[in-house]
Formats: C-alpha cells, sequence, structure tokens
C-alpha cells in the first residue's frame, strides 16, 4: 500500500493514454488516461459491460488498442514483438477462469514457465513452487492435478502460478467472481497478502468490501470511460459524479 500523498512523486510504472478499443462497430474503451504507481493498489469496478476487463486486459495486449498510448515500465506497448514479450515477463494476470493445465500437476503448472521461459533449474523452480504454494495456503496440493481441487484451491494456485515469474504488475479480472461464495474469502484473502507486501495491482473486482481495504485508488468506469476517480474515502463516502453514486446505492 503506498502514501497517497507521495505518489505524484513516483514515476508511474503504467501509462495509458487516451486509450480506445473497437470490436466491430462497437466502441469498447472511448480514450481512457490513467497512471499506476509502483506498490499502488488501483481498483476497477463499475457495472457489466463498461469496458473494465477489456481495459486490464490491454495491458499486456490480450486485446489490442487502436488508439492512443499504453507504456508499461518504460516500455511502449506496440506491434513490437520484442517489446511485447519483455513486457508480459513483467506481469502477471489471474483471470475470471483460472486457465490452469488441467493434465500437469499443480506442482508443474507452476514450474513450467520459469522452467521454460526464464531458464531456471528444475529443483530451483520445484523449490520456488512450493514457497509460493506455501504462500497461499496449499502445500499439501503440489501433487494433485487441478480437476482434484476446489474453486478458490485452483484460483490460489493459479496466483501462485503468476508469481512464479516474479513479476512487477499484477492484473486480476474479477478473479473471484466464478467462485462458490464459501470460496470467496480463501482468495481475497491471498490477494490482500499480496496488496499489503507491496506488489502493484489493478484488479477488477465486485467485491467491495474486500476493494475498500487494500485500494490506493477506484477508477469506476461506465460506458468506456472512465466517469470518476479516487481514493476509498472519497468514493466511498463522498462520491462527485450521480453515475457513481447510483451504482453504489445499488451494490452497498
Amino acid at each position: 500500500m503506498t502514501d497517497n500523498d507521495s505518489i505524484d512523486a513516483r514515476v508511474p510504472i503504467i501509462i495509458c493514454e487516451d486509450v480506445t478499443v473497437s470490436f466491430g462497430d462497437f466502441q469498447a474503451l472511448k480514450g481512457i488516461s490513467a497512471r499506476v504507481y509502483e506498490q499502488e493498489v488501483v481498483v476497477i469496478f463499475g457495472p457489466s459491460g463498461s469496458g473494465k476487463s477489456t481495459f486490464i486486459r490491454t495491458i499486456n495486449r490480450l486485446e489490442e488498442h487502436d488508439g492512443g498510448r499504453i507504456v508499461v515500465d518504460g516500455i511502449e506497448l506496440n506491434d513490437d514483438v520484442g517489446n511485447l514479450e519483455q513486457i508480459r515477463s513483467e506481469i502477471g494476470m489471474v483471470f475470471q477462469q483460472f486457465n490452469l493445465f488441467p493434465h500437469l500437476s499443480v506442482m508443474r503448472n507452476i514450474t513450467l514457465a520459469p522452467q521454460k521461459v526464464r531458464g531456471v533449474p528444475k529443483q530451483e523452480a520445484e523449490e520456488q513452487a512450493m514457497e509460493l504454494l506455501e504462500r497461499v495456503g496449499i502445500p499439501e496440493q503440489a501433487q494433485k492435478f487441478p480437476t482434484q481441487l476446489s474453486g478458490g484451491q485452483q484460483q490460489r494456485v493459479a496466483i501462485a502460478r503468476a508469481l512464479a515469474m516474479k513479476p512487477k504488475i499484477m492484473l486480476f479480472d474479477e478473479p473471484t467472481s466464478a467462485l462458490d461464495p464459501e470460496m470467496i474469502k480463501e482468495v481475497l484473502d491471498v490477494m490482500g497478502e499480496l496488496a499489503h507486501s507491496g506488489m502493484t495491482m489493478m484488479i477488477v473486482t465486485h467485491e467491495m468490501g474486500f476493494a475498500r481495504e487494500v485500494a490506493d485508488r477506484f477508477l469506476f468506469f461506465d460506458e468506456g470511460l472512465v466517469v470518476e476517480e479516487g481514493t476509498p474515502e472519497q468514493i466511498f463516502t463522498n462520491p462527485k459524479e450521480d453515475r457513481t453514486k447510483l451504482f453504489l446505492s445499488q451494490i452497498l
């Protein structure tokens, strides 16, 4: 977590300037400008279809932006494959669906990328994987396969897998939306620990109680625009925009 008073003195690790994304005739993002600073936790919220997931997926080019600029850790996101590989090596992403390899053990799911992409030796990768499984609270599941785990456990493996690449930034796209209610807390607890450890995070979520605890800043999306941004205090106690007030009144 950051001291908001000192944020402006920092160099932003993510810069988005007037980012647009269209799917055919539909404009999903209509000019998004935002900055994220190192060790900052930014929560993106808003109604379904407002562009939240599209935006977070543009940060590592899972969706291509067709206008504006995105710069991650000083590297501009464009058609340069080398740039893209460099940026993706610095970003971990956790999705709504867990996207684990079902035919591989938990251990292999976590060690595969460090070994193949970073050239980490097998023993070192496995030791690191066990440390990460301890961190997310499921070391005893190392040799099981994803289908043998609960949804909450699978999502914690997905977080461990993303952390295994030692990213500078973690992106979360509604990571609890596919979970049964009783499994949500175990995933949010892991994310909370990450936030408090100083990881730079962007989180799309509807879990507003959790978000209020961990966020340094909120971005409220509606119809492809950032309608309002502010600290948790500003957003929850004194939102400026009528659209923000209406949305919060419906979900809180």
